[in-house]
């Protein structure tokens, strides 16, 4: 009998004419390797956790305080929850370059929609949510029936709603002190709670909870494997039964509200409504997608991944803003772990081909 790659034949027992098999002994590297293809979050797990340490000793109690940490989730709140919506995309190997559009005009709807109309705060945050959504859905729908590229499709869009975005408002900022007086509700994801040393805000219970739930719903559902299915080959998963168009439309259309819900953050982290404000969100989005080891290839990665990959820019960003370090630093490393992760993704793949 040939014998097969990594195994080895044991020839069966007189009882036994059936051959049985067990695994080479791969080495560490083998082993390594084994466990960030099956666990691609695992990655930037180690990075967090080295960051962590390193800046801990580095500042002591400046940084290793309950304050300074839970300050990190406050600063990344907005971005690892619009993070969280470009995951969905890539997932299905596409990309989505209006997310920080999306969030910044669902937040503008919200407060227009309450000062300039008259509408009870809740009626008009339901109305972003579902302007958030239906942008989302034609992106999906211009992708899975028209067929057209994710990435023309998105930049299209982009460029769509930020020219509606400063037309619809005007470019009219509405002042904090006015929605603190009139429609509170705007502001809630920024409300703050203590327990113990540590402050958190609504909206980074929002971002926990939305990993959480996002994490299983992808691990343990039919949906969650579609858009895996669809991400790694979308013509294969057609043939096995999913409806590819469907899943897409889906996978876009969630995003879209999943940014909608990052634009009243948003809000509740400025205090105000600004047509100007999230214009970094889609780069930071998509470089926290990255360093937590999603595949720009779709069809690998996990989301707790882009959680740790937000976390590690936040880590970055507070701790050599605490030594005193020029803000350029912060991009040179950042920019270092983007090349690392896409190097570190290719080389699981071809390992594993």
């Amino acid at each position: 009998m040939p014998q097969a790659d990594n195994y080895e034949t044991v020839v069966g027992s007189a009882k036994s004419d059936v051959a049985s098999f067990k695994m080479k002994d791969k080495g560490f590297v083998g082993a390594f390797h084994h466990a960030l293809h099956t666990t691609p979050a695992l990655v930037p797990l180690i990075v967090l956790v080295a960051a962590i340490i390193i800046f801990g000793l580095a500042l002591g109690s400046r940084f290793f305080s309950p304050f300074a940490l839970t300050l990190i989730l406050q600063q990344v709140q907005i971005v690892g929850i619009v993070a969280a919506a470009q995951s969905l995309v890539i997932l299905t190997a596409g990309i989505d370059l209006s997310v920080g559009a999306i969030a910044v005009i669902s937040s503008v709807v919200m407060g227009q929609f309450t000062f300039r109309y008259g509408l009870p705060p809740s009626v008009a945050v339901v109305c972003g949510l579902a302007f958030g959504t239906a942008i989302g859905a034609v992106n999906g729908w211009l992708v899975a029936r028209m067929k057209l590229p994710p990435f023309i499709v998105t930049l299209g869009m982009w460029q769509i709603v930020l020219a509606a975005n400063f037309l619809y408002s005007q470019n009219e900022t509405i002042r904090s002190q006015e929605i603190a007086e009139q429609a509170p509700l705007l502001q809630l994801m920024g409300a703050k709670f203590s327990i113990g040393g540590a402050v958190f805000t609504f909206g980074v219970v929002f971002l926990v909870l939305l990993v959480l739930i996002l994490a299983y719903v992808l691990k343990h559902t039919a949906w969650g494997r579609h858009v895996y299915a669809v991400g790694d080959d979308a013509e294969a998963a057609e043939l096995s039964g999913v409806n590819v168009s469907r899943t897409l439309i889906s996978v876009y259309a969630l995003a879209g509200l999943i940014c909608a819900f990052a634009g009243w953050a948003l809000i509740g982290r400025i205090g105000s409504v600004s047509p100007t404000s999230g214009q970094l969100l889609n780069i930071e989005s998509i470089t926290a997608v990255v360093i937590g080891g999603i595949s720009l290839f779709g069809g690998r990665g996990s989301i707790l991944g882009t959680f740790f990959g937000a976390l590690i820019v936040g880590v970055f960003t507070l701790g050599l803003r605490l030594a005193g370090a020029d803000a350029q630093w912060t991009f040179l490393l950042i920019g270092v772990l983007i090349i690392g992760a896409v190097a570190v993704d290719q080389w699981i793949r071809k390992v594993a081909a």
